[in-house]
């Protein structure tokens, strides 16, 4: 391949990957939002150098067998469009990392941003005042189980329950737990949002659901049709999991836990269909209007509310 022949250093793999997918005209949001980004984690990670800092590495010389591989990956990412992540295997939040492939869409959630801040470190501004104090997590929609594990690294002395519909992705989730070595804190449950979990009770709940309406499933990018569809629709305007969600999530909430969910668009359209819902929308660096916080509290009376209105006038 004449890349590897002519390329030499870290710093002309980024260079070459970056002038290639904007050539390519590659979608991204698996982890990053740029070429540049993207260039220099495939570079990082397929050197499997750490991949939060690039400087230390832009004039490192490469074997023969690194440049081929490097070049390969790269052109790889804009024949196939495949994720990055999905090609080298792994990606990470916050530094975690975590196995990708196919068998789950790509780790990737403003949550997981969320939950390494200060919202749920305990103190004045904390969501959770004590997270040593939580006993009890679960995480509907798990997919590849990230979320479950950085719950469990975030709560230590919680119990998570991570559910979702696909027995592949618990496959991979499965994996992901077993790397961390959180078998013991971490299970993983099949089955349809809280269907499997009769009884249960849990000072928190995680999900981010599917929640791609139709006209966005429509005109997904090449790299998005490589995830599993069934972890993206959500219906005709793309809530149908999260009124659901909604509907039966105080049934298994202790009186002090909360919900936190990550939904994308549709802010609008929840705040207009729950009037009675005091929505708290936490925002992040790249996401406004994305993620919100409900207290136990706040979805009973919504839960009341909505079962007065349906009696008999």
């Amino acid at each position: 391949m004449a890349a590897a022949d002519d390329l030499r250093t870290v710093r002309d793999f980024v260079r070459y990957g970056v002038s290639r997918f904007t050539e390519a005209r590659l979608a991204f949001g698996h982890g990053t939002s740029e070429a540049l980004d993207e260039a220099a984690f495939m570079v990082l990670e397929g050197l499997h150098l750490p991949v939060d800092e690039l400087s230390p590495w832009l004039d490192a010389r490469l074997t023969m067998e690194e440049r081929a591989r490097l070049a390969d990956l790269i052109e790889r990412r804009c024949t196939t469009r495949q994720p990055a992540a999905y090609l080298l295997g792994r990606t990470y939040i916050g530094g975690v990392p975590f196995r990708s492939d196919p068998r789950a869409i790509v780790p990737r959630s403003f949550i997981g941003e969320l939950m390494a801040g200060e919202l749920f470190t305990g103190g004045d501004f904390s969501l959770v005042p004590q997270p040593e104090s939580v006993g009890r997590v679960l995480d509907l929609c798990t997919g590849s189980g990230c979320l479950a594990i950085l719950a469990a690294m975030t709560f230590p002395n919680a119990q998570v329950d991570g559910v979702d519909l696909s027995p592949d992705a618990l496959a991979l989730a499965t994996e992901n737990v077993a790397e961390h070595e959180l078998a013991e804190r971490v299970r993983l449950i099949e089955g349809d949002l809280f269907g499997p979990l009769a009884g249960e009770v849990y000072d928190l709940i995680i999900t981010n659901p599917p929640y791609v309406d139709e006209d966005a499933m429509a005109a997904l990018p090449a790299e998005y049709r490589h995830e599993p569809s069934l972890a993206f629709a959500g219906g005709p305007d793309g809530l149908d999991i999260v009124r659901r969600i909604l509907a039966e999530a105080p049934a298994y909430l202790t009186p002090g836990g909360g919900l936190i969910c990550e939904f994308g668009t549709g802010k609008e359209i929840l705040e207009a269909e729950y009037p009675h819902l005091p929505f708290l929308w936490l925002d992040t660096e790249d996401s406004e209007g994305e993620v919100f916080w409900l207290s136990a509290a706040d979805l009973t009376v919504n839960a009341d509310l909505r079962v007065i209105n349906r009696m008999p006038r």
